[in-house]
């Protein structure tokens, strides 16, 4: 992606929520770590790209990333996910929007954001006309 700026890294967030759960003391449950929601979850098995890495909590190798994108110029279309594929080509047809990069194991429900940043061409357009969805035809 050439045109990545701003990117933001929670690496060091993720490191202490889960040293905070294998303290004695545990300061985190295993319900707070893993709790994913269900619609989460969803999107994670059917849209999510494969991870490389396994999953800290319960170590399989199901995790899935999620490309959230958001942005003013994207109109209705702001906060969907999309493949990495779709973000270098949305790069060249908008402005600028924000990525934001999410982390999900479908089998124990781990969740975390692992990054965000910003993407697009820098040119100012109007956002997209609004098309009639599904639910504005049938309520």
């Amino acid at each position: 992606m050439w045109s990545k700026r701003q990117e933001v890294d929670y690496a060091l967030q993720r490191r202490n929520k889960l040293q905070a759960l294998r303290r004695p003391q545990r300061s985190l449950e295993d319900a707070d770590a893993c709790d994913a929601d269900p619609l989460l979850l969803r999107s994670a098995t059917h849209h999510g790209e494969p991870s490389p890495i396994p999953c800290p909590i319960c170590e399989t190798n199901e995790m899935a990333n999620l490309n959230y994108v958001f942005g003013d110029q994207l109109g209705q279309y702001s906060g969907r996910i999309k493949s990495t594929d779709e973000l270098n080509d949305m790069q060249n047809q908008y402005g600028e929007f924000k990525v934001c990069v999410v982390e999900v194991c479908t089998r124990c429900g781990w969740n975390h954001m692992i990054a965000t940043y910003l993407l697009g061409d820098g040119t100012r357009r109007r956002p997209p006309r609004r098309q009639k969805t599904v639910e504005d035809i049938y309520g």
